[in-house]
């Protein structure tokens, strides 16, 4: 029995990973993408702080880059948490990433 299931789960593993060519993005990119934005998303709030210091009025820049910047990260770390658990799930053809909608690169430091 059990080797008729590790048959069937190698059958199906093989089918999975092989099959990239009807999937909008391949397993590895998916799961990459997604466990670098789950480690990297902090990485929004030093950004979007740096960026709204150069704004005309730096103070006030600088609450609106920090609350966009917890906001960005909490949103990254959120989509890449999806990506990781679902990697090989594919996502619809022509579906090119799920940060498209929303106007965000896949990486942070894009």
């Amino acid at each position: 029995m059990f080797k008729r299931m590790g048959w069937a789960a190698g059958i199906v593993g093989v089918g999975l990973l092989t099959s990239p060519l009807v999937m909008a993005q391949d397993p590895i990119h998916k799961i990459g993408r997604g466990v670098t934005n789950v480690l990297t998303s902090w990485i929004e709030m030093p950004k979007h702080i740096h960026l709204g210091s150069q704004q005309p009025n730096p103070v006030t820049g600088m609450g609106m880059g920090l609350l966009k910047g917890i906001t960005l990260a909490i949103l990254r770390g959120g989509i890449g948490a999806y990506e990781t658990v679902t990697f090989l799930l594919p996502y619809p053809k022509g579906f090119g990433s799920p940060y498209e909608p929303m106007a965000l690169p896949d990486f942070v430091w894009e």
